[in-house]
C-alpha cells in the first residue's frame, strides 16, 4: 500500500470521526434546548417568566457545552460520564455554582455544632423551578417510556445522599408525590394558586 493510499484512509477516517463528534455536538444542543423549553413552559405556567427565561443558560457556556457534547449519551447526564472518566464533573461543578434551583447551590457552612455543612432553605420559587427541572429531565431521558411517577422515584432513589434542609426536601417531595398522583395539570395549579402564595405554609396541611 502506498504513503498515499495511507494517506487517504487516515483522512477518511478522521472525517468520519468529525462527523460522529458533529453529531454529538448537534444532539446534545437539541437536548438541552428541549429541556429549557420544557422548564420554560412549565415555569410560565406558573407565572415564574423571569426563571423560565433564564433557566440554564450556563449550558450554553464552553465550560459546559464542550462537556456536554463530549460525553452526550442521551439517556442520562453527560456530567455522570465525565465523573467516571476524570473523577470529577468540571461541567457540574460550574453548573450547581450558577443556577439557584439546584440545591446544591444552597450549602453552606452550618451554624449547628457538629454539622460542618447543611442546605440552607431554599426560597420557594427555586424550589418550584426545582421541581420544573426535575420533570423535564426525566422526560428527557426517559422520553416515550415517561410517567408523571419517574422524577419521584429518582428523587427517592437519592435522597439519602442530599445535602438539603429538611422542609425544602419536605416541599419538593410534596410536589413529586403529587405530580405522580394528580398528574400535571392539578399539580401547577396548586403550585400557582397555593404555594407560590403561601410557601412552606402548605406542608402544614
Amino acid at each position: 500500500m502506498t504513503a498515499r493510499r495511507e494517506s487517504l484512509i487516515i483522512t477518511e477516517k478522521e472525517v468520519i470521526l468529525e462527523g460522529l463528534k458533529i453529531m454529538k455536538w448537534l444532539k446534545h444542543l437539541k437536548t438541552i434546548n428541549h429541556h429549557k423549553w420544557l422548564v420554560m413552559k412549565y415555569c410560565f405556567s406558573v407565572g415564574l417568566y423571569k426563571q423560565g427565561l433564564l433557566h440554564d443558560l450556563s449550558k450554553y457556556s464552553l465550560t459546559e457545552f464542550l462537556v456536554g457534547a463530549k460525553y452526550f449519551q442521551g439517556d442520562q447526564s453527560p456530567n455522570n460520564a465525565e465523573r467516571q472518566d476524570k473523577g470529577y464533573s468540571l461541567a457540574w461543578l460550574h453548573h450547581k455554582g450558577r443556577n439557584k434551583h439546584h440545591l446544591e447551590y444552597w450549602i453552606d457552612y452550618s451554624v449547628n455544632k457538629g454539622a460542618p455543612m447543611a442546605g440552607m432553605k431554599m426560597p420557594v420559587k427555586y424550589v418550584v423551578e426545582m421541581f420544573c427541572d426535575r420533570i423535564a429531565a426525566s422526560k428527557n431521558y426517559n422520553k416515550e417510556k415517561y410517567t408523571d411517577g419517574d422524577a419521584l422515584a429518582y428523587f427517592h432513589a437519592s435522597k439519602e445522599h442530599y445535602i438539603i434542609h429538611a422542609e425544602t426536601k419536605d416541599l419538593l417531595e410534596k410536589l413529586l408525590a403529587m405530580l405522580k398522583e394528580k398528574g400535571e395539570e392539578k399539580t401547577f395549579h396548586y403550585v400557582r394558586t397555593e404555594v407560590l402564595k403561601r410557601g412552606y405554609e402548605v406542608l402544614k396541611h
